[in-house]
C-alpha cells in the first residue's frame, strides 16, 4: 500500500528537470463538480485499500499462511513497483490512444485491482471447492491467496501515479491545488466505508448467509464500489489525444471540456512550467526551435535515468522523497497489521486456532473492533483536509508536515505502551492526521518549490 513514494517522487522530479517548452494556453478552469467526479477514484481506491488493511492479515493467517512468508508478501509489490513504474511511466506518457494518455491505464490497473480482490478474499472459497486433498489444498489456496495480495497491492499503489498525472494534465495550477485537497477529502471518505463495513458482523445478517462469508460480502462491496467510482472518474474530464496533438489537430471542444494542446500536458506529477499567462523566454525560443515539439516533451523514462534523478535532484527535492518514503514505511506497517494487533494483543485472541473456537472468535472481534479504529483514523483523514487550508497560514506546508509525523509518532507509541481498547480507538484520531499529509501536502511542496525556481529564472 503506498509503497511506491520513493520512486514517484523521483518521477515527479524528472519530470519537472525535463519537461519541454510550453505554450501560454493553460487548462481552463474547472467547475467543482468535474473535480469531485475525479476524486471519486480516490474513494474507490480507497475503500478497497480499508477492506485490504482490514481483512487481508485475517485472510492470510486463516489459509495457514507460514510464517516464514508473510513478509514476502508485502516486500513483491513494492519491488515490482520500483521496477516497472519508470517503464510503464514512460509508455504513459507516450500512449497514443484516442481516450488520452493516462485513463487506459488507469482502467487497466483498475481491473488489475478487481482480478486480485477476487483471488485474496474467494481464493480459499474456490480452492474448497475444487480440491479434495488437504495438502494440495492448502498449498493452491496459500499460493492463490498470495498472487491476489501482490496483484492487488501492486494495481493500487501504482494507480496513484496515473491519477495524479491526470488531474495535473487537465487542470490550471489552482485546480490542482483545489483537486489535491478533494483528493484527500474522498480518500478519507472511502477509507471510513471500507473499514466500517469490515467492522459490521456479516455472518449473522442475511446478507451474509446468501453469499456465504464475510469475504464473499467484502468482495460484493468492493467491487461495486470500485467499478461505479471508476467509471465516474474517467468520464469526468477529457484528454486531448497524443495523436492529435502531434499532428497539430485540436480536438473537439464542448461547452464543459475544452481542449488541451500538448502544452497542457505533463509528465507524470508534472507542474506547467507556465503560470498565469507567463511563459519563460528562454524555453519559448528553445520551443520555436524544435519542429516536433511532442518528441521533445516524451523523454524516455527507465529504471537506469530514475536512479540518475533520484542521485541528481536538489537536496529539498530527496530530501522530501527520503522523508516521504520512512513516513509512507511507518504509516502502512502500521495500517496493515493493525487489526491483528487489535485480534492478538488488544483482545488475546488466536487467528491460528480452529475457526470454531473462542479463541478465534476472540481473534474475529478484535479485527471488528481494529475496523472501527481504522474508520475513525479515515474520518479523522477527512475532516484534518478540510481543515489544512486554514492551518497553512499559520504554519505553512513544512509545519503541517512536521505536525503529521509528531502526531503519528505520538499516537503510535503510546498504543504500543498502552494496549487499552479505548485509548486505541481515540489515539486513532492521530493516523488520519499522518495519512491527509501523506496525501497532500509532499505535492504541495513540490508545488512550491517549483514555483520557487521559476521566480528565480525570471529574476535572472
Amino acid at each position: 500500500m503506498g509503497g511506491n513514494s520513493g520512486q514517484a517522487g523521483g518521477h515527479i522530479y524528472k519530470s519537472l528537470a525535463d519537461d519541454g517548452p510550453f505554450d501560454s494556453v493553460e487548462p481552463p478552469k474547472r467547475p467543482t463538480s468535474r473535480l469531485i467526479m475525479h476524486s471519486m477514484a480516490m474513494f474507490g481506491r480507497e475503500f478497497c485499500y480499508a477492506v485490504e488493511a482490514a481483512y487481508v492479515t485475517p485472510v492470510l493467517l486463516s489459509v495457514g499462511l507460514p510464517n516464514s512468508l508473510y513478509s514476502i508478501v508485502w516486500f513483491l509489490s513494492p519491488i515490482l513497483g520500483f521496477l516497472l513504474q519508470p517503464v510503464v511511466g514512460s509508455a504513459s506518457d507516450h500512449c497514443r490512444s484516442r481516450w488520452g494518455r493516462r485513463r487506459p491505464y488507469i482502467l487497466t490497473l483498475g481491473v488489475m485491482m478487481l482480478v486480485g480482490m477476487a483471488l485474496y478474499l474467494n481464493g480459499d472459497t474456490v480452492v474448497a471447492a475444487l480440491i479434495a486433498n488437504p495438502r494440495r489444498k492448502l498449498v493452491w489456496a496459500v499460493s492463490v491467496t498470495m498472487i491476489g495480495v501482490v496483484l492487488f497491492d501492486f494495481a493500487a499503489d501504482f494507480i496513484d501515479g496515473p491519477i495524479k498525472a491526470y488531474l495535473f494534465d487537465v487542470c490550471s495550477h489552482q485546480d490542482k491545488e483545489k483537486g489535491l485537497h478533494y483528493h484527500a477529502l474522498f480518500t478519507g471518505f472511502g477509507g471510513a466505508l471500507g473499514y466500517l463495513s469490515g467492522a459490521i458482523d456479516w455472518a449473522h445478517l442475511e446478507l451474509g448467509r446468501l453469499l456465504g462469508t464475510e469475504f464473499q460480502v467484502m468482495f460484493f462491496f468492493s467491487a461495486l464500489v470500485l467499478t461505479l467510482c471508476f467509471i465516474v472518474h474517467l468520464c469526468s474530464i477529457s484528454e486531448a489525444p497524443l495523436t492529435d496533438v502531434a499532428k497539430g489537430i485540436p480536438p473537439q471542444q464542448t461547452p464543459q471540456d475544452p481542449p488541451l494542446s500538448s502544452d497542457g500536458m505533463y509528465e507524470y506529477g508534472s507542474i506547467e512550467k507556465v503560470k498565469n499567462g507567463y511563459v519563460n523566454r528562454e524555453l519559448a525560443m528553445q520551443g520555436a526551435k524544435n519542429k516536433n515539439h511532442a518528441e521533445q516533451t516524451c523523454r524516455e523514462m527507465t529504471l537506469k535515468s530514475l536512479l540518475r534523478a533520484l542521485v541528481s535532484m536538489p537536496s529539498h527535492y530527496r530530501y522530501l522523497c527520503i522523508s516521504h518514503l520512512i513516513g509512507w514505511t511507518a504509516f502502512l506497517s502500521n495500517m496493515l497489521f493493525f487489526t491483528d494487533f487489535m485480534g492478538q494483543i488488544v483482545y488475546g485472541g488466536d487467528p491460528y486456532s480452529a475457526h470454531n473456537s473462542t479463541e478465534f472468535l476472540i481473534y474475529e472481534r478484535g479485527v471488528e473492533v481494529g475496523c472501527w479504529g481504522l474508520c475513525i483514523n479515515s474520518v479523522f483523514s477527512s475532516l484534518y483536509s478540510y481543515f489544512q487550508k486554514f492551518l497553512v497560514s499559520y504554519i505553512g506546508l513544512k509545519g503541517l508536515y512536521f505536525t503529521g509525523y509528531l502526531l503519528f509518532g505520538l499516537g503510535t507509541g503510546f498504543i504500543g505502551l498502552f494496549p487499552n481498547v479505548y485509548s486505541t480507538l481515540v489515539l486513532c484520531s492521530l493516523f488520519g492526521v499522518m495519512s491527509s499529509t501523506l496525501y497532500t501536502v509532499p505535492f504541495n511542496l513540490i508545488t512550491e518549490y517549483h514555483r520557487e525556481e521559476e521566480k528565480e529564472v525570471c529574476c535572472h
